[in-house]
């Protein structure tokens, strides 16, 4: 047994496909008039309390997210640490200082080294004896 569809059906259906889906109004609205404002009730269904805990709860994450990213950034680079790569910074560093040393050295020995001491007055000498005694080095000097 078949059914027949509804012809009053088809006949709304091709009536929609057929007429305007929409409807725009361009009459321009009233920049001010006689309503009063009315009242727009708070009907949150999320408290603020629990609305702020949200908030935290994922700027927490974000921050959390950052700091692990970052760690992540510095064990990377560190186990990608070679002695290859110790030495191809550490070298040339090492190098200059080689350098820098043997330019001081090559100064100091191209300087003549002159000592002078003039001594004027009377020279005093003293004798002094020192004894170290105690479980704490403690001096006694005695002139």
């Amino acid at each position: 047994m078949t059914s027949q569809p509804d012809p009053q059906l088809i006949a709304d259906v091709e009536a929609i496909y057929h007429g305007p889906t929409s409807f725009r109004d361009d009459t321009e609205p009233p920049k001010y008039g006689p309503t009063p404002p009315v009242l727009q009730p708070d009907s949150r269904i999320v408290p603020s309390w629990a609305a702020g805990i949200a908030v935290a709860s994922i700027g927490v994450g974000a921050g959390i997210t950052g700091i692990g990213c970052g760690a992540w950034l510095v064990l990377k680079g560190l186990a990608s640490v070679t002695l290859n790569s110790v030495l191809m910074v550490t070298l040339p560093i090492a190098a200059l200082a080689m350098l820098a040393t043997a330019i001081g050295a090559a100064i100091n020995r191209a300087r003549p080294a002159i000592t002078t001491n003039i001594y004027k007055g009377t020279v005093h000498q003293k004798t002094v004896h020192s004894k170290n005694t105690g479980l704490w080095a403690k001096t006694n000097n005695q002139q």
